[in-house]
């Protein structure tokens, strides 16, 4: 394994390049440059392949696809789903938008890192189907905080309560796997104060991509609105680099 010192160093002779950044302008900067700085695509040999597994706007990985395909180097927007614990355990969901001939490029490289491969569609498909999945996600953890907290502030047992919740029609993966109440699941994120996993911000920028396409294709999205609204209050609390499961905190009597 080498360490590269820098993203520069890093493409030198790359067939393949698989970048993972915050946001649009982080990815738009790398690729295509910035204050006067020339970006990786000038340093990345033709005929390589870049994988770009950021959460961004569509249009900002069709923009760079569009550069790339100008100097020669093949693009994909291949965001994950499954956390931190997936990313470790090499069990990612990807979710795929470029051509047919370009995914199975970079099919061998996903499979080390991922178990479910989709093909959503052409550049930008991917990103799409990422941002209508991290906002259900962002409004499902929500409901699931206000229903265990009504259950605590009623004397229940959030592990009995979550238990009942998650073999009934309420199940869900914040139930299954990621339950935001300490203690309930040893591994998840609320058992450690709420560090690592995904943080509140980074949700907090997903429903805002999601709030921002849906005003582009006039969709109605209520509750991914309503979402949006709270992790900003909670961020704006203080929270904003905690784990987004913290959201709970808003719904818990003091």
């Amino acid at each position: 394994l080498a360490i590269a010192a820098s993203a520069e160093d890093a493409v030198q002779g790359a067939e393949a390049v698989v970048s993972m950044l915050p946001a649009s302008q982080h990815v738009e900067g790398l690729f295509l440059g910035r204050d006067g700085a020339a970006g990786l695509l000038q340093r990345i040999a033709k005929g390589a392949l870049i994988i770009d597994s950021s959460t961004i706007a569509a249009a900002t990985s069709q923009k760079v696809a569009k550069a790339a395909q100008a100097a020669g180097i093949a693009f994909i927007d291949a965001p994950v789903s499954g956390g931190t614990g997936g990313a470790i355990a090499g069990t990612l969901t990807f979710m795929v938008g470029g051509s047919d001939a370009d995914l199975e490029r970079a099919r061998p490289l996903l499979e080390k890192m991922g178990a479910n491969i989709f093909h959503a569609g052409a550049v930008g498909a991917g990103q799409t189907a990422k941002i209508c999945n991290n906002m259900l996600l962002g409004i499902l953890m929500i409901g699931t905080s206000e229903a265990i907290a009504l259950g605590v502030a009623n004397g229940l047992d959030p592990k009995v309560l979550s238990e009942i919740m998650r073999r009934s029609s309420g199940g869900n993966w914040a139930l299954e796997k990621y339950n935001p109440f300490p203690g309930v699941h040893e591994n998840a994120p609320a058992s450690k104060n709420y560090a690592g996993g995904f943080g509140t911000d980074l949700m907090l920028k997903d429903l805002g991509l999601a709030q921002e396409n849906a005003m582009a294709v006039k969709a109605s999205t209520p509750l991914g609105g309503m979402a949006r609204a709270l992790y900003a209050m909670h961020s704006s609390s203080g929270q904003g680099g905690a784990d987004f499961s913290s959201v709970i905190q808003c719904f818990l009597k003091r």
